[in-house]
Order: structure tokens, then C-alpha cells, then sequence
């Protein structure tokens, strides 16, 4: 299988799979090693195609409704508080936004749509001794979240506003 031919088999992979796939898995089914896949993986990315790198593996990023972006600001404390409400009200965070002085953005992938999704981040965070990007920002920070409709996403922030998470423009 030449290069061309691969990257087509990954993206075939990743197109048709709902759950992520490890990176080495994909080289093994390749015959070729992690770094390969890495390589790949990056060029795909570069040619436009949204996929995803998170700590199990990749997978490709599937619109499945609405997006907004949620401006919050709260302490490491309040995280579990703010995704659970998030989640609870049926949107899906697909990441987390930081702007940092010397490196201007920094975004990292959550993706996370239900409350095990929650407590995994968590349990990942305390288990690696990873402070959150929040950290970096005094607590503000921007979510992508995503729903089947728009009239979830306005309770999603109503919910974040009731709560005084969202930051406003007063």
C-alpha cells in the first residue's frame, strides 16, 4: 500500500467509526509503525479534514447540530460544575480555548457529551497531576459547544448566566 493509498484507508477508517481508534491500532492494521500514522494523520488534518487527536486515540469530528461559543470564566473548583450543566442540558463541549501572552491561543480537544465523559476528564486530570488551561487565563475561557438545536444551546446559556459563569459584555 503506497502513501496515497494509506491515507485514504485511514480516513476511510475514521469516517466510518463511530468510537476512537488508537494510533497504534491504525498502524498495526496498516503494517506500518506509530510514526507513520502520526505523519499521515498530520498531512490529513493539513488537507482539511477535521480529525481529532484526544488521549485514546482519533477520530473525526461529526456535525450533529448547532454550535455556539460560550465565553465563562470560574475556578478550577467549578469545572465538573460547569460541563455537568452543560452536558445535563444536552450539549456536547468540543473544546476549550485559552488566550495565552506569548502563545496567543490555545485550544484543547474535550469532547465530551455525557456525565461519565465528565468524570473520566476529571479522574484524567487528577491522575496525571494536569492543571487545566483555565489556569493560564485567570479562569476565562471559551467552550465550542454543540447541539441538535438552537433552542438548547439558549438554555445551555441561561443555565451558565444563572450560575454566573458566563461572561457577559458589561
Amino acid at each position: 500500500m503506497n502513501d496515497k493509498e494509506r491515507k485514504k484507508a485511514i480516513l476511510d477508517l475514521l469516517q466510518n467509526r463511530v468510537s476512537v481508534i488508537s494510533g497504534s491500532k491504525i498502524a498495526e492494521m496498516m503494517g506500518v509503525t506509530r510514526q507513520v500514522i502520526i505523519k499521515d494523520i498530520a498531512l490529513l488534518r493539513a488537507s482539511g479534514y477535521d480529525i481529532i487527536a484526544t488521549p485514546k486515540g482519533y477520530t473525526m469530528r461529526r456535525k450533529k447540530g448547532v454550535r455556539a461559543i460560550f465565553a465563562v470564566r470560574h475556578t478550577e473548583d467549578e469545572i465538573e460544575k460547569e460541563l455537568s450543566l452543560i452536558v445535563r442540558n444536552g450539549g456536547r463541549v468540543l473544546d476549550v480555548i485559552v488566550e495565552h501572552p506569548l502563545y496567543g491561543e490555545i485550544k484543547g480537544n474535550l469532547n465530551i457529551e455525557t456525565q461519565e465523559d465528565v468524570k473520566r476528564f476529571l479522574t484524567r486530570m487528577k491522575t496525571a497531576h494536569a492543571k487545566p488551561l483555565l489556569t493560564l487565563s485567570e479562569g476565562i475561557h471559551l467552550h465550542t459547544v454543540e447541539a441538535d438545536n438552537r433552542k438548547i444551546l439558549d438554555k445551555i446559556r441561561e443555565e451558565l448566566e444563572k450560575e454566573g459563569f458566563l461572561m457577559t459584555g458589561e
